[in-house]
């Protein structure tokens, strides 16, 4: 008994461990992502307001498993195995859908990015993502500089770019603006491949975590059939 409460102890210890990465990483995405988010034309849940609420709860019930199996409290126990068959349910879905449906996710920011060049100007919270991820990718337009060309704000500027799309100030207020002053790649190629990427990564990792939660199970429901239930109840196997 004392092997599995120690064993279930530091597996608890590695689940907190992993709430909080989650949570830290749910933090970065929310301060450096949610902005550029907005610019997504898919209607997929808000991935870091997930990671926040998951690596939350992860951390809770990271401790509750430490508590439990100090405790040897056989109610607690069963309650962490339920949860953690939640989790791994929860990091099958999300994992595979990120394999599956990572190209879904790309083409809503190309259509988010077309949508915020016919609105620039319109749309302040979509503009500034828009300059702002023109300004970080070193890009312009979404396949070029070309389609701003055909915008509505840019036939009010006489075919100019914004100032976004420019290596320096020089050459993005002429008509048509010189193509050696600008970000040369299209925003849409740079976003596509940043996404494929990282999206791979995110769901490996939730498989991973998933196939972690079938060890933590089997520790609690073998050291919750091991507790002797109280004098009035009657044992059962996890």
């Amino acid at each position: 008994m004392t092997a599995l409460k120690l064993s279930l102890m530091a597996f608890s210890f590695v689940f907190w461990a992993a709430g909080l990465t989650m949570l830290i990483i749910g933090l970065w995405a929310k301060v450096w992502l949610g902005g550029y988010l907005v610019l997504s034309a898919s209607n997929y849940p808000d991935a870091p307001a997930i990671l926040l609420a998951t690596g939350t709860a992860v951390i809770v019930w990271g401790f509750l498993g430490c508590f439990s199996a100090a405790t040897e409290h056989r109610g607690l126990l069963r309650t962490y195995g339920a949860f953690l068959s939640a989790v791994l349910v929860a990091g099958l879905i999300a994992g595979l859908s990120g394999l599956l449906y990572h190209q879904d996710v790309a083409r809503g920011f190309q259509e988010g990015l077309r949508q915020a060049l016919n609105t620039y100007g319109e749309d302040e919270v979509k503009a500034d993502a828009l300059d702002a991820l023109q300004r970080a990718l070193a890009c312009c337009g979404v396949e070029s500089y070309r389609d701003w060309l055909t915008t509505p704000w840019a036939l009010q500027q006489n075919g100019s770019v914004p100032l976004s799309c420019c290596r320096g100030r020089w050459g993005c207020r002429l008509s048509p603006p010189n193509i050696y002053g600008l970000h040369r790649d299209g925003c849409f190629s740079k976003v596509s491949a940043f996404v494929s990427s990282n999206m791979f990564s995110v769901a490996t990792a939730a498989l991973g975590l998933a196939a972690l939660q079938v060890i933590g199970i089997v520790l609690a429901c073998l050291m919750a059939a091991r507790i002797p239930a109280h004098p009035l109840g009657i044992a059962t196997p996890c």
